[in-house]
């Protein structure tokens, strides 16, 4: 485990009122799972930034990434988040909710954990470190291009070094392993995924990189010249709904489609649509909608709100049909 001074007073999370928030539910958290050890990584000598980072973690994790790996896992992947950051030259310019967000976080989708994060960082580091945070996003991909190719697989998501060992992978595990890569170098990084594209019964995922305050995306082991360019960029302009799952609170700028007490769901389908000119998408009602495909209806979204139906919400082009449902509760 990397040694992070204890003496350090810096605070991951500086706004007082985030900070209580996450520790409040991570005490709540921590008093339902009291019986065993699974918080006596705790105990442990930490630094501030370390101890906050911990609490954030283990406030918002599966149950069963607590369970199954041990507290001091979370901890080297913690020093070597905060390693990423202090070492690559972008690290200063990170904002601390991307960070925290979008670097820290281990998990992906249900892949199984493992150590990745020190693996790619130390093969990773000495590639991008002279480049500008743009073009090392872009080497991080053409890095996984050189490690996974895509082939079709099954429904369970392999872990990013084992999708190294067997050299392929579906769009989501390829994503998954780029989202990884691209966190282990301390560039924030999300998986997009459109759960059915309108003009097939088909879906897709990809990955979306912060750069210079801005979210740009990129198809997975799929290197290309620029950012914001793929094979999928003509059906993402006409997709229904892109979405991604962010652990924890998420305060961003995106539209917020719903919360559990462990992650916020958003929209990010606006980098898709043409708001200016108004040839893609439009804004429709929002409340449990889905759309007609050549497979038939499908649902695809669903509201946080249980009172009113008829929220606007950005979506795709296609057809729609609204539904409003009472009664419906979800409890993460």
């Amino acid at each position: 485990m990397l040694c992070a001074s204890c003496t350090n007073n810096k605070h991951l999370i500086s706004d007082e009122a985030e900070r209580a928030a996450v520790q409040q539910d991570f005490e709540a958290r921590r008093d339902t799972l009291a019986q065993g050890d699974l918080f006596q990584v705790f105990e442990q000598p930490m630094s501030d930034e370390q101890k906050e980072a911990m609490t954030f973690l283990y406030a918002y994790m599966p149950l069963a990434d607590i369970a199954d790996h041990p507290g001091e896992f979370y901890l080297e992947n913690v020093d070597y988040a905060f390693k990423a950051r202090e070492e690559m030259p972008w690290g200063k310019v990170v904002p601390e909710r991307e960070f925290r967000h979008f670097v820290l976080p281990i998990r992906v989708n249900n892949e199984n954990l493992d150590d990745s994060r020190k693996v790619f960082y130390e093969e990773l580091k000495d590639r991008v470190k002279n480049l500008s945070l743009y073009d090392a996003v872009l080497e991080v991909n053409h890095w996984c291009h050189e490690k996974v190719i895509y082939t079709p697989s099954d429904a369970r998501t392999s872990s990013p070094l084992a999708s190294v060992k067997t050299a392929y992978g579906r769009c989501g595990e390829e994503s998954t392993f780029t989202v990884a890569a691209l966190r282990s170098v301390g560039i924030p990084a999300r998986q997009v995924y459109t759960p059915r594209w309108a003009h097939t019964d088909d879906n897709h995922a990809w990955v979306e990189a912060w750069v210079d305050g801005k979210w740009y995306f990129l198809g997975a082991c799929e290197p290309e010249p620029v950012l914001n360019l793929g094979w999928f960029n003509a059906p993402a302009s006409r997709g229904m709904l892109m979405h991604t799952k962010v652990f924890g609170r998420y305060n961003g700028p995106e539209e917020v489609m719903y919360r559990t007490p462990r992650y916020t769901e958003i929209n990010v389908i606006d980098k898709c649509l043409d708001r200016e000119t108004g040839q893609d998408g439009r804004r429709g009602l929002y409340t449990g909608y889905g759309y007609h495909s050549s497979g038939g209806r499908r649902q695809y979204a669903r509201s946080d709100s249980r009172t009113t139906c008829g929220e606007q919400s950005p979506h795709g082009l296609g057809g729609l049909y609204p539904q409003c449902l009472r009664g419906y509760v979800h409890d993460g």
